[in-house]
């Protein structure tokens, strides 16, 4: 179990969601007002809870615990398979989600305000998730191929 690169690459996949689910993803600033979006909540300067995120909070944890779960169902790849195809979208639905929020949190709170792009920073936990889909990609590849060898030695000659 140990010893396989899949689980080497699933393992990473966990350790980049702990990262993302524990920093801050979106700062916007407009005019001295400030706001920050993380994985659960939508909060501004001084730390005041203004809205919950709380979908954005339940995909990002079940990214981080489905590669961690999927590494210990070794004995099963076709289920390993699976897994990893449900974590690759949940993955891209958490971007889609912080996307969506970013959008609602510059229309909705910033509307009095002529704000741009410009005033939005993304931060470096944006970029986790895709990363963590070519890593889950690379593990899907890897259980493949194990797969496939041990049905390639179970055939009878």
């Amino acid at each position: 179990m140990i010893q396989r690169i899949q689980t080497f690459y699933l393992m990473i996949v966990t350790l980049l969601m702990v990262v993302t689910l524990c920093c801050s993803l979106v700062y916007i600033g407009v005019d001295g007002h400030q706001v920050t979006l993380s994985a659960f909540a939508i909060s501004d300067a001084d730390g005041v809870l203004s809205h919950t995120v709380a979908w954005l909070g339940a995909i990002l944890a079940l990214s981080t615990a489905l590669p961690f779960v999927t590494i210990f169902l070794y004995k099963n790849r076709p289920l390993q398979i699976r897994l990893c195809g449900v974590l690759c979208v949940l993955l891209i639905g958490s971007l889609l989600l912080t996307a969506a929020f970013t959008y609602a949190v510059c229309t909705n709170i910033f509307a009095d305000f002529d704000i741009t792009w410009a005033n939005v920073v993304f931060r470096f936990p944006v970029l986790m998730p895709i990363i963590s889909v070519i890593f889950t990609v690379l593990a899907m590849r890897a259980i493949l191929r194990d797969e496939l060898l041990v049905r390639s030695i179970d055939r009878i000659r």
